[in-house]
């Protein structure tokens, strides 16, 4: 673990994508005739997809394969890209519950690979001194946090839950509560900043997420059930990747990852070598490599 929470949170914000930049992707086979190119597609401050892109671009690149990894600031397009080709593979998604209408949209187009780990899901929550344990707790408190629950980018699904679920369900909208969409790094810093001074703060977060761990902060109680129930974290490839790239589309399907090992995974991406994905990768398969032999028994 790095000394200062500043460089923590730099890490998460490595690079944000502008845009698309389309690449040559689909366009291989595994015979060594042809391209084998494989692009990833990721949002790089969503560390959960950081830290799978960069270890498939490790174990892949080994194989023979060319990977590039294109950085993207939102979901929407990410799975635009991934529906129209432009993307072989989503290394992180949530489409069970936080990316379902983005299946409802593009689901005929996209290819399931498997679930990497199970468990996930979507949280409020608060510094531990906070004397909030409920999103129910909101009620009556909106004048202490000016009304703000601070949220990450607007595309994203927790955005929506947060905005299209919890805020109405709880009658949060009624009590002055609002939800302030930035991004993921600047949401890190307010909790930075607030747990620095002891100040109150409410933020959206999420599990697995290394911040859990790196800062002192407890979910708050749901007992509506509005972020969802947990979910699985699912490899999803444009449609007719398999076809293309069955070896890939195997061994991918029979990565499974524990809570042990893909916080070690993150940590070392996010954390022990910030700022250097391709790094703290290395050194988490130095430990790992059986990890790694199982992929391809």
């Amino acid at each position: 673990m790095i000394g200062t929470t500043g460089k923590r949170i730099g890490a998460a914000a490595l690079a944000l994508g502008l845009g698309l930049s389309l690449a040559a992707c689909s366009s291989g086979d595994e015979s060594g005739d042809g391209d084998k190119t494989i692009t990833l597609g990721i949002i790089p401050s969503w560390t959960d997809g950081l830290s799978t892109a960069y270890l498939w671009k490790n174990i892949l690149e080994e194989d023979g394969y060319t990977v590039e990894i294109t950085e993207i600031n939102d979901a929407a397009p990410l799975y635009t890209g991934l529906a129209e080709g432009d993307i072989d593979i989503f290394p992180s998604a949530w489409p069970e519950v936080t990316h379902a209408a983005y299946m409802d949209e593009y689901g005929d187009d996209l290819e399931d690979l498997g679930t990497y780990y199970d468990g996930a899901k979507l949280t409020m929550a608060v510094p531990e001194y906070s004397e909030l344990q409920s999103i129910e707790d909101l009620i009556g408190k909106s004048a202490d946090y000016d009304g703000k629950i601070v949220g990450i980018e607007a595309g994203a699904g927790l955005t929506k839950a947060t905005q299209e679920q919890v805020i109405p369900e709880y009658g949060l909208d009624a009590d002055g509560w609002t939800l302030q969409t930035s991004s993921t790094p600047a949401m890190l810093n307010a909790l930075d900043e607030a747990v620095q001074a002891e100040e109150d703060i409410v933020v959206t977060l999420w599990r697995p997420f290394w911040a859990n761990n790196t800062f002192p902060v407890r979910d708050l109680e749901d007992p509506k059930g509005a972020l969802g129930e947990a979910e699985g974290l699912h490899e999803l490839a444009t449609a007719g990747f398999s076809e293309e790239f069955p070896e890939v589309a195997e061994m991918i399907g029979k990565a499974k990852l524990d809570d042990e090992q893909y916080g070690s995974l993150e940590d070392q991406v996010v954390n022990e070598h910030e700022g250097d994905p391709a790094a703290g990768v290395e050194a988490w398969l130095a430990d790992n490599q059986d990890w790694v032999d199982s992929l391809k028994s």
